[in-house]
């Protein structure tokens, strides 16, 4: 089995304090929790392909698929999936618009025609919508690249559930408007993705 290598988000004292004093209800949760150590994929391509596996289905669903993809697929690099077929890579356990997805980047990125490596020079929002652009990936997508590969200090995800549920946890909401949603994040700037590892965690609790 081919493993893609990994390591944690990386964050300190700086950004636990600065949470910590602008969100009261946030530094009792992180005081009572300790570090929580995210896993993250430095590289760009395997993070993606690892992010659109992980669309609209579970967290466990998303990591026994990607297990399998790796035990079966082996590297998972541009042009070592450019050569597979989308039923091969489908086989694993995703849908074919998904495989189709991952296919067709895998191409692009082999025959140099989108560069994940230019990605690194751009703001925020124009990662987001330079990765958009491309068939099957949405806001969310490009948003988990930016923390779980990017590892981009100030990224809260209005379309994860799993955030706003642990928001909603957190604030003792029943359910969380958008204009609440972004005040919360307003209020992490600039380390709303540190924030974000809290929300995940919590709203699993």
């Amino acid at each position: 089995m081919q493993t893609v290598q990994t390591k944690y988000f990386q964050y300190g004292e700086e950004e636990i304090n600065h949470l910590s004093r602008v969100d009261e209800v946030l530094g009792a949760a992180i005081q009572r929790m300790g570090k929580i150590e995210r896993v993250i994929i430095p590289d760009l391509f395997a993070a993606l392909v690892h992010a659109i596996v992980g669309q609209l289905i579970s967290a466990k669903a998303a990591h026994t698929i990607w297990n399998r993809m790796q035990d079966r697929l082996g590297e998972i690099t541009p042009r070592h999936i450019a050569a597979q077929s989308v039923e091969h890579i489908q086989q694993c356990g995703i849908t074919r618009k998904k495989a189709v997805c991952i296919h067709e980047l895998s191409q692009l990125i082999s025959e140099g025609t989108f560069s994940l490596d230019a990605l690194s020079d751009l703001s925020d929002t124009d990662v987001i919508n330079k990765l958009t652009s491309l068939n099957g990936i949405g806001k969310w997508t490009a948003e988990m690249l930016l923390i779980h590969s990017m590892e981009r200090p100030d990224i809260v995800s209005w379309g994860d559930i799993a955030i706003r549920r642990g928001m909603m946890k957190l604030y003792g909401h029943s359910s969380i408007t958008k204009q609440q949603f972004d005040h919360y994040r307003r209020q992490y700037t600039p380390f709303g993705s540190v924030a974000s590892i809290y929300l995940w965690e919590i709203s699993f609790e």
